[in-house]
């Protein structure tokens, strides 16, 4: 997987990188300096490159290959030992880092294997004057894990920066993210620092419960149930039968639910060898299978929603007579005069069972509000539950001093607000209740990926003779590596994998938003959870589990919907402040209304014949309290993020997450490669000019037994095309290719059969003196005119031959760069292909602006350029040959991707390679963020206009009051409207105009 930071690290050191400062991206530390990458064979270069496409996989491969070394150094005295052994390692090539502790006779060396080799360290070590030995068993823990956490409790921004902030300060915490939206965190910490369950007590100490998710170790963990007696000899025999397993980590059996987790390394061992050894080890009594399956996430959500709702009705059972006896049957005679009953002094009837029924209401159904603002208030902060805490603790215990003053006072006329402090939490929980299913749908994208792995697959089983001897149905989970498995017409494909046998057509739809069917042979390569058309496969699973190019899509979108847009900032900021706030408003609110009323700043006739100036300044007061809302704020952003990324995912368009959205909506400057981008990237030979009397077979003889050494698309293009001319076209053996060198940017030499071959550009030729005749320099010409790449072979000095290869245009792609221009974005081709093929490409697709002869790194560099000079600039690539560039640019755009996606490389992965897809991804971010804008509005506006309302602005001019419990149901409503708001995008449908776009032929020119 290519990693931004290893992508910058190839670039020429990476100076033209940090130089850039407009770009709203963030910097990036520098990577230390590599060995200069030597020419590979496999990176011929042609007038076609976009980059040196080994070195650039070499440089990230070293780069995700980075280790941890530990030695043991004998001999160290004091501080100028330690300095330096640490001097003399980082001389060396290939060091990121080394640390010498000389208390413990230590050094830890953090180095890419590619460069260097641990014997060489150690070496290096022994050479200053001291004994290095290698901790081989201290370096198996890997030294930066992602775990993944789901917390519970949290309800506005205030709480998730509450967590946020105590799990940063974690010793080994390096970065810690909280998504209020999906309740989870994603920690990034070093295991050798803190461990999960740390992680997870820092959660628990802010007063939230955190239940884990995953560790991030790599390891698989599975469930399995055993059926019958199940004795301590035979829990103590499978365990130890177990163990001997190699690939075994951990195992823990649970002898009163017959449950036996273990933790395994997938590609040493894996499920069904367990229940094999768990079945012979009880000889025939044990029976094992896989646990059912309860999906945690889900099963905690549920139990969120059931216990809502459940204390939502209870609140009803009690709030309902409340609300009877305060507000209808006061107005029935009948019923008024019992309710009027006097039973102690001045105490009615009435006002006690308002008291008694109001207030389990206020402990046990609204515990949970005091619980969450004790929790908030002991780490000093204060949430939304601090809020309704106050808001109605203040009418109940008012209530209460009123009740009991009438009860012992045989003339004091009392006015009680039972039914505001139980309405208020009914009201606020039937907004919870609904918050939280409309949260719940927010993610169905996910869900539904999940859904599309079959729970079974048919297993084959292999005579000596390689034929067929059995098959049977299994559980999918348990399928291992290398397993083949049988795909009928119709079926879902179990696991990724290969064909072995048959053919069909594959609907991908699911995966890749490819709406036609892929032919699928012998070779092929199939992605788990796609529908088998017709034919029947057999297929061998090449990655299981977490490993499927499903999982790791689901992963992607998880993680999108975890990262925080920018604009997401502006919400923290305001969390910070607005509760203290709001209590502060709530307390002048009551002291203005209460003070005008002390000194009569207001007639006598404003305040309702039922209460006095303090109570009604008390109302006033507790409405402003109750009617703020920090959630709406909160949900403003992180929801509209997930269900646009969870859109994303089902049109084929996986976007990183806040980022990548808020960058995309931005965009005006899109700049497109043109291999594989714009054209098909699958080049074909069209033409062949020979200058010299020269058999054509014996001709590309020469030039494919040089090509075939080379991994770019125009050599294998050109031996493709040769073996034309072999008797044997699949098996056919070329000549050695002696002193074979590939020049980045120009091409490729060798020695073949005695002759010294120059395959190439102009510019290659010129630098090798090589004489272009005239009629060579005539055919460059013509084949550029046409679109096509024209490719000089010399042999002995001599310019041979002239081969045409032409890349052909993708289908729509002049449709979709019209379709760019309507929406005001400028499109820009770049490409290391010739000016004439580059001009003639960009005339046909309808771009005027071209960048041609171009190299990576310069192509990053017209990135920063047009960053400069104020665009917000797109990047549309393949993902690898462009990754400088993808990186560069402030959205990177991989198209074409399929399942090897290049996750880090781009912002935006392009699952098919439709042109259009990018469209949908710009249009996509566009509607998106129209929705965060309309979120913010809202949540902002309702708290901008509901606090005057509530605080009594319109009561002198209106006689308008807002009731507390009418204010708190405002409230939970606000935050529900956001939620409704943001799901509106799930009927995202993509631009009309996309649908016209005449898919035609493809042209070979």
């Amino acid at each position: 997987m290519v990693t931004r930071e290893s992508l910058m690290s190839c670039i020429g050191g990476g100076e033209w990188f940090h130089s850039r400062s407009l770009s709203p991206r963030p910097h990036y530390p520098s990577m230390p300096k590599y060995p200069k990458l030597k020419s590979v064979a496999s990176s011929p270069a042609k007038h076609e490159v976009d980059g040196d496409r080994e070195a650039i996989l070499e440089a990230a491969a070293a780069e995700e290959e980075r280790q941890v070394a530990l030695f043991s150094v004998v001999g160290m005295t004091c501080a100028a030992c330690a300095g330096s052994v640490e001097k003399a390692i980082k001389r060396l090539p290939g060091i990121h880092d080394a640390a010498v502790d000389v208390l413990n006779d230590r050094a830890q060396v953090i180095y890419y294997p590619a460069f260097v080799l641990e014997d060489t360290i150690r070496e290096t070590i022994e050479d200053v004057g001291f004994e290095a030995t290698l901790l081989k068993e201290e370096m198996k823990v890997k030294s930066v894990l992602t775990c993944r956490l789901h917390i519970k409790g949290m309800t506005c921004t205030s709480c998730s920066s509450t967590v946020e902030s105590a799990l940063q300060v974690v010793p080994g915490v390096q970065k810690a993210i909280i998504a209020l939206a999906t309740e989870e965190a994603e920690v990034r910490y070093d295991p050798r620092i803190v461990s999960a369950n740390q992680l997870m007590e820092a959660v628990e100490d802010t007063g939230f419960e955190a239940i884990l998710i995953t560790t991030g170790e790599d390891i698989n963990r599975i469930e399995l149930k055993v059926d019958g007696t199940f004795p301590t000899k035979h829990i103590s025999m499978v365990k130890r039968s177990l163990q001997a397993l190699p690939g075994v980590a951990d195992i823990n059996i649970d002898p009163v639910l017959h449950k036996i987790t273990i933790s395994y390394k997938p590609d040493q061992t894996g499920p069904r060898n367990f229940i094999e050894v768990i079945e012979s080890t009880g000889s025939g009594h044990l029976k094992a299978s896989i646990y059912p399956e309860v999906k945690g996430k889900e099963l905690h959500k549920n139990e969120e929603i059931k216990q809502y709702y459940q204390s939502f009705l209870w609140s009803l059972v009690f709030t309902i007579p409340v609300f009877l006896t305060s507000m209808i049957f006061m107005y029935i005679p009948g019923l008024k005069e019992i309710l009027d009953k006097k039973i102690v002094n001045m105490l009615s009837i009435g006002e006690l069972s308002r008291w008694i029924l109001a207030t389990p209401v206020q402990f046990i159904i609204g515990r949970r509000f005091y619980i969450g603002s004790y929790k908030a208030l002991r780490h000093g902060s204060a949430n939304m539950d601090v809020l309704i805490a106050l808001g109605t603790n203040a009418a109940y215990f008012y209530s209460v001093y009123s009740v009991l003053r009438a009860a012992t006072s045989a003339n004091f006329m009392s006015t009680d607000f039972f039914e505001t402090s139980s309405m208020l939490i009914s009201f606020i929980l039937l907004g919870k209740y609904l918050e939280i299913l409309a949260k719940g749908k927010t993610s169905e994208a996910i869900a539904k990926l999940m859904d599309l792995a079959p729970d079974t697959a048919i297993l084959l089983s292999f005579d000596s003779e390689g034929n067929v001897a059995s098959e049977r149905e299994i559980d999918s989970r348990l399928i291992q590596k290398n397993d083949v498995l049988k795909v009928m017409p119709g079926g879902k494909v179990a696991s990724d994998g290969f064909v072995i046998w048959g053919q069909s057509h594959v609907n991908e739809s699911m995966i890749t938003g490819e709406s036609r069917p892929v032919a699928k042979r012998k070779g092929d390569t199939v992605i788990g959870g796609t529908v088998n058309e017709n034919g029947v496969l057999h297929v061998r699973a090449t990655h299981v589990g977490s490993e499927t190019a499903l999982s790791q899509i689901v992963r992607l979108v998880e993680s999108a919907q975890m990262a925080k847009a920018p604009v997401q900032k502006f919400a923290d900021r305001i969390s910070k402040y607005f509760v203290p706030l709001v209590i502060i408003l709530s307390f002048s609110t009551w002291l203005s209304w209460f003070l005008a009323g002390k000194f009569n700043t207001y007639p006598k006739s404003w305040i309702p014949s039922s209460m006095d100036s303090f109570q009604l300044a008390l109302q006033f007061g507790i409405s402003v309290m109750v009617i703020a809302c920090p959630c709406a704020l909160g949900l403003a952003t992180p929801t509209a993020v997930m269900v646009g990324t969870g859109v994303g995912a089902t049109q084929g368009v996986l976007i990183k997450g806040g980022q990548a959205l808020e960058s995309a909506h931005k965009v005006d400057c899109i700049v497109f490669d043109k291999t594989g981008t714009l054209t098909t990237g699958k080049p074909v030979v069209v033409n062949t000019r020979l200058l010299k009397n020269m058999v054509l077979r014996d001709f590309y003889e020469y030039v494919a037994a040089a090509e075939v050494n080379s991994e770019h698309p125009l050599g294998k293009a050109i031996v493709q095309y040769a073996k034309n001319f072999g008797v044997d076209e699949e098996n056919h053996v070329w000549p050695e290719a002696k002193d074979f060198t590939a020049i980045t940017g120009h091409g490729v030499k060798a020695s073949i059969k005695k002759k010294e071959v120059i395959i190439g550009n102009k510019s290659l030729m010129v630098e090798s003196g090589i004489d272009i005749p005239a009629e060579a320099t005539e055919i460059l010409r013509e084949t550029e005119r046409m679109a096509q790449t024209g490719i000089i072979v010399s042999m002995d000095g001599e310019v041979t031959g002239i081969i045409a290869v032409s890349d052909p245009l993708k289908p729509g792609a002049q449709d979709v760069i019209s379709f760019l221009r309507s929406m005001k974005v400028k499109s820009i081709m770049v490409t290391g292909d010739n000016w004439g093929t580059a001009n003639a490409i960009a005339e046909e697709v309808g771009i005027d602006t071209v960048i041609a002869e171009a190299k990576p790194h310069q192509k990053a560099e017209k990135i920063k350029e047009l960053q400069m000079s104020g665009s917000t600039v797109a990047m549309v690539g393949d993902g690898i040959n462009d990754s400088p560039a993808l990186v560069s640019a402030d959205v990177g755009m991989a198209i074409g991707a399929g399942t090897d996606i290049a996750i880090e490389a781009a912002d935006i992965v392009l699952m098919k390679s439709n042109l259009e897809d990018v469209i949908t991804a710009i249009d996509l971010s566009r509607k998106t963020f129209f929705r965060i804008r309309m979120n913010y509005i809202w949540a902002l506006g309702y708290n901008i206009i509901g606090i005057p309302i509530a605080a009594g602005i319109l009561f002198p001019f209106t006689g308008f009051r807002l009731p507390p419990w009418i204010a708190g149901a405002a409230m939970a409503a606000s935050s529900v409207s956001v939620v409704c708001c943001s799901l509106l995008l799930k009927n995202y449908k993509r631009p009309k105009k996309l649908d016209t776009i005449q898919m035609s032929q493809v042209v070979v020119y």
